[in-house]
């Protein structure tokens, strides 16, 4: 099967993407709900939601673990016009030794890391071990984060992972979880606390869209 994006046409596909994002971050409003505001931390997100780093603060302190696939350089090209610095490989494969050690290395600088959990390839809600080992590691929390608008330009592909993305003008709330901290528990322990915390924000989120509606939050936030 000819893949559609391959190393002869990612740089036209890099250009579009590029182009599509700098033209929707103008339309695109987001609003922070409990962000605790802790750095250096791992911003931990479900891959169907990666695109809420957008929301994220100060965008030149964080660095987001970009798999090394063609698809992957195009994505990283993306994540740099908005500001962002990425880190290619998988903190979770044992060829990426020298990828976990520049991310642990960023992390002891004082900057954060963005992961999708349980990407690239899934299955849905797997919490991958690649964060947890950065966090006890470089000694800092995880701090899970989820996005969420009611807004029709906000959309959800029936793809594996239920991607969303803004297209269009869009009112996004960013909420984030309590920090976890890996001290004194097990991977598997930490891991179904980032589960189960990511999954309670998706829960709450249409309430707290509700709410940050009443507050004005976006007006605010301009």
């Amino acid at each position: 099967m000819v893949r559609l994006i391959n190393k002869k046409n990612k740089t036209k596909f890099a250009a579009i993407v590029i182009a599509w994002m700098n033209i929707q971050k103008r339309l695109t409003y987001i609003a922070e709900y409990n962000n605790p505001e802790i750095s250096p931390c791992i911003y931990a997100m479900w891959h169907g939601n990666q695109f809420c780093v957008y929301g994220l603060p100060n965008h030149e302190n964080v660095n987001i673990l970009i798999s090394t696939s063609v698809d992957g350089e195009i994505i990283s090209d993306a994540a740099r016009s908005l500001g962002f610095q990425t880190c290619r490989g998988s903190s979770g494969r044992r060829g990426a030794v020298s990828g976990t050690l520049k991310l642990i290395s960023k992390l002891k600088n004082g900057e954060d890391i963005a992961i999708m959990v349980d990407g690239p390839k899934g299955p849905l809600y797997s919490v991958k071990h690649g964060a947890i080992t950065l966090a006890r590691e470089a000694g800092v929390p995880i701090v899970p984060v989820d996005w969420y608008s009611d807004n029709l330009t906000f959309l959800r592909f029936k793809t594996w992972d239920k991607m969303t993305t803004p297209f269009g003008p869009a009112w996004i709330l960013n909420t984030y979880g309590e920090p976890i901290y890996v001290g004194g528990k097990t991977d598997e322990e930490v891991a179904e606390e980032i589960k189960q915390s990511l999954l309670n924000l998706q829960k709450l989120a249409p309430e707290r869209f509700k709410e940050a509606k009443k507050l004005k939050l976006w007006k605010k936030k301009k």
